[in-house]
């Protein structure tokens, strides 16, 4: 017998099979850019479909490991891209330490999905950990960050009535849920043509999970409309423009501030002309006046003459100082009474409103501390404005990113919602048309009209069927003012809130139990 050190050694993989190896891994990370070039500003959704079949194909029957790793690549390459626009101004290091968390969240639901893959029907319990994971990334690290959901990427689509039904899990459930059976029935179909066997029942569940999710799409069109239930509003949106692009143009508050009232007094003439009807109301973007009206008499004075002038209350976006608390506020102006109401912004954004670990993070660049140089503080009631009659619900800028942010303002009462925002720190990015889409997908899921006023663009005005019927130019100073229907009925996704994810998470719970204990009892019977 041969001593094992007079063995031969193994001969070194070829290079072939060395690169047959990496298929997997770059298919993994050329499925997630697949995935990132289905959100807007292109109009092509339907890519989500086959970027989750291969994904499903890299993922299907692998270990932990490999799977650990194939989703992060996965995330890697949808995220990137996808998120670049918060380097804009600031350079890649958040944008990358970003990304790199934001990838853990799909990494782990990579291992989930490979764990449900062996299970019968594994395409639902997948689509269902797809949904978990999102949910998660909504909720934590710092209040979470729902950017990227699928559903944001669906507004141009055929599954977005399924948005009124239960918002934007089952939305995104449809989708991941019709690309992962989407591959099965690809799968199986190969399996046929080569050994003629397959079992009916993983056949008819890979054609349900891809079907299934078109017909409730299709089924759910009734609920989508733009018809006034509680008669109409002329609603006038106004883009001021800022002086320049990117972080410093908060240098120059005082002038972003006349720019949205010069913008309104150019509308007041036309109004005065006969050229455009007036409007019953009027709304200002996010930080269209970051000297606090408040404190600054000056500042009072541009938004009065302004709203004496159009002859309506002004929803002005302006930075307030109270108590020694720093407020991102919704100002309701009246031409006659002054401020009457006001909102407080409730899910502030972090490392833009508030700097989590600041001791931490001055230590590893002083520079980074001083983009937010005072912590603003959040608001703790729903925004609903009564004006004239009108209640008008108010989700500004990044809480439209938030379920529960826009929906409680429906719950409370509005008819219509507005979302100012203020676009300019991230240039010409496509933050503006990602953001965009998620205000599309709002006005299905609640059935109201959405409004977007915009410092720097794109602002827009959107009906209940998630049409834009008016939109700006960036960079541009414009008004938008139609007539807009105005409802108070309540859809699914309205009155269910939060159910419908949980039952998702639920279901994504079971089928991890079950696939853990399957392989528990395999190797118990192997042992």
């Amino acid at each position: 017998m041969d001593r094992p050190d007079q063995l031969e050694p193994t001969p070194a993989p070829s290079r072939g099979t060395r690169l047959r190896r990496l298929v997997p891994a770059a298919t993994a990370a050329l499925s997630g850019v697949l995935l990132y070039v289905s959100f807007p500003p292109r109009p092509l959704w339907w890519l989500a479909m086959p970027a989750f079949a291969l994904l499903g194909w890299v993922l299907r029957g692998r270990g932990w490991k490999a799977a650990l790793g194939l989703g992060y690549l996965f995330g890697l390459g949808f995220l990137l891209p996808l998120l670049v626009w918060t380097g804009v101004e600031v350079g890649p290091g958040p944008w990358l330490a970003l990304v790199v968390i934001e990838a853990v969240f799909v990494a782990l639901v990579g291992v989930g999905v490979a764990a449900v893959s062996r299970l019968p029907g594994w395409p639902v319990w997948a689509a269902a950990l797809w949904t978990a994971g999102e949910a998660a990334r909504a909720r934590a690290p710092f209040g979470g960050f729902p950017w990227g959901k699928i559903a944001f990427g669906q507004a141009d689509g055929v599954f977005l009535p399924l948005a009124a039904v239960g918002g934007t899990p089952v939305l995104g459930f449809a989708v991941v849920l019709c690309g992962f059976g989407l591959y099965e029935a690809v799968r199986l179909a190969l399996q046929w043509r080569h050994t003629r066997e397959v079992r009916r029942s993983a056949a008819a569940l890979a054609l349900l999970s891809v079907a299934v999710p078109v017909v409730a799409a299709v089924a759910a069109r009734p609920l989508v409309s733009d018809k006034a239930e509680n008669g109409t509003v002329t609603v006038a949106a106004i883009q001021g423009n800022v002086p320049r692009l990117g972080l410093d143009f908060n240098a120059q508050r005082r002038a972003v501030l006349d720019y949205h009232a010069r913008e309104t007094l150019r509308l007041a003439a036309e109004v005065k002309a006969g050229n455009v009807t007036r409007p019953d109301f009027v709304l200002w973007p996010e930080n269209s006046s970051d000297i606090d009206p408040f404190a600054n008499p000056d500042a009072a004075a541009v938004i009065e003459d302004a709203a004496k002038a159009i002859g309506v209350p002004i929803s002005v976006g302006g930075v307030v100082e109270r108590d020694g608390k720093l407020y991102n506020e919704q100002i309701l102006w009246d031409p006659v009474k002054g401020p009457t109401q006001t909102y407080d912004k409730r899910q502030v954004q972090p490392f833009g409103e508030y700097l989590p670990l600041r001791s931490l993070i001055g230590a590893i660049n002083s520079e980074w501390t001083s983009m937010v140089r005072q912590d603003f503080s959040r608001g703790g009631k729903p925004g609903v404005f009564d004006v004239g009659g009108t209640e008008v619900g108010l989700a500004t800028c990044y809480e439209a990113a938030f379920d529960w942010a826009v929906r409680d303002t429906v719950t409370h009462g509005a008819q219509l919602i507005s979302v100012p925002s203020n676009n300019a720190t991230f240039d010409r990015s496509e933050m503006t048309y990602q953001q965009l889409a998620m205000s599309r997908v709002r006005a299905v899921e609640h059935s109201r009209t959405v409004t977007v006023p915009v410092t720097s663009g794109v602002s827009a005005i959107i009906m209940p069927d998630g049409r834009i019927t008016q939109k700006t130019g960036m960079f541009v100073a414009d008004s938008l003012v139609q007539k807009v229907p105005l409802r108070s009925s309540e859809t699914p996704a309205t009155r269910m809130g939060i159910l419908p994810e949980i039952a998702l998470v639920l279901v994504a719970a079971g089928g991890l139990a079950w696939a853990i204990g399957a392989g528990v009892r395999g190797r118990r019977a192997q042992a």
